[in-house]
């Protein structure tokens, strides 16, 4: 969407954006903005694309992520129970995709008209730094909507490499949105075998396109992973946030088996029986968050490689995303969606 105008003293104009903000659980708003005058080193991005999260974002929107009612204590690294009375208003959304509308005076290695993805939230405008948007240039031979994955697809991707899947390994992937269909693909592309695991049977249907070698509902995935596998998954990978999923995935893991804990869960975990599976199986319980790498991978990976890989696999056809997108809409009709 791109800025509006609007006149300032004698004559002067100045620019004016649009962003969508949460101001309360399920109260979604366009506030205004004043663009700011670019520096030497920037240049302005309009947004031509913004994807919206299903996990993080929707926390926002339903009042359940746990900065809403506590205080993170980065020293300590430590939530705790003070309610953040300027939580909201809240600006949202964090994948997004633009096009270069200008530039500084100083500004060599971008120009206008090229295509830069990343993390602006919902708003019709953003300055990046030089750097920055050289770094984040859409490669060739993508569509400008594919760069709404440079976040999301960073998830799906860091959650592989935690599980460290080897080579004809049984892999179950719980939860069939966005994330868990990636991981699906990527957990096909490290060598393992694939089951896919959702209630719905559309997403299976999708799961197995994209090279998954069974696909089982929830509902009693667990009896049907072990008898296909004949004993188990080695790693389930839990990719809704769901309490009740995250233990289905623990039944369906093999004795000593991993599960890599990537869904993003709200509240209390209710419905997750540690007594049972996870401790008579010996299970490993790995949790994957995108704030931090595999300590044995940090040395070669960082957040700028696992962007770059997914870019990568995108253009040369390994990672089929463009038909994750189910709905299109206008920026209007942001608070709608």
């Amino acid at each position: 969407m791109s800025p509006g105008r609007a006149s300032r003293g004698a004559g002067r104009e100045i620019a004016v954006g649009e962003m969508l903000r949460i101001h309360a659980p399920g109260d979604v708003r366009f506030d205004t903005y004043e663009e700011p005058a670019l520096g030497a080193t920037e240049g302005r991005i309009a947004t031509l694309y913004s994807g919206i999260s299903a996990g993080t974002e929707l926390t926002h929107y339903r009042g359940t992520n746990p900065y809403r009612g506590k205080t993170w204590d980065a020293d300590r690294r430590l939530f705790v129970p003070v309610p953040d009375p300027a939580y909201y208003p809240r600006g949202t959304g964090y994948e997004e995709v633009g096009v270069v509308s200008g530039t500084g005076s100083a500004v060599r290695r971008v120009r206008k008209g090229d295509l830069v993805f990343g993390t602006w939230q919902h708003r019709s405008s953003f300055i990046m730094e030089e750097s920055a948007a050289a770094e984040n240039r859409l490669p060739d031979g993508l569509e400008p909507i594919q760069g709404i994955f440079s976040q999301i697809g960073s998830i799906a991707l860091n959650g592989v490499l935690d599980a460290g899947i080897r080579l004809g390994e049984w892999v179950a992937v719980f939860g069939l949105g966005t994330v868990g269909l990636i991981c699906v693909q990527l957990a096909k592309l490290s060598g393992a075998r694939v089951i896919a695991c959702d209630p719905l049977a559309p997403r299976r249907e999708l799961a197995a396109s994209f090279g998954a070698d069974l696909a089982v509902s929830s509902a009693g995935a667990a009896e049907a992973i072990k008898d296909a596998t004949g004993g188990g998954a080695d790693i389930s990978i839990e990719a809704s946030g769901s309490a009740a999923a995250l233990n289905e995935a623990i039944r369906s893991c093999a004795f000593q088996g991993t599960v890599v804990a990537l869904g993003f869960c709200q509240g209390e975990a209710r419905g997750l029986f540690l007594g049972e599976e996870f401790h008579h199986n010996r299970i490993r319980l790995l949790c994957s968050q995108i704030g931090g790498i595999q300590p044995a991978l940090s040395a070669r990976w960082n957040r700028a490689r696992l962007v770059r890989t997914v870019m990568e696999l995108q253009r040369d056809g390994r990672l089929r995303l463009r038909e994750l997108i189910t709905h299109r809409v206008p920026f209007r009709r942001a608070g709608e969606v």
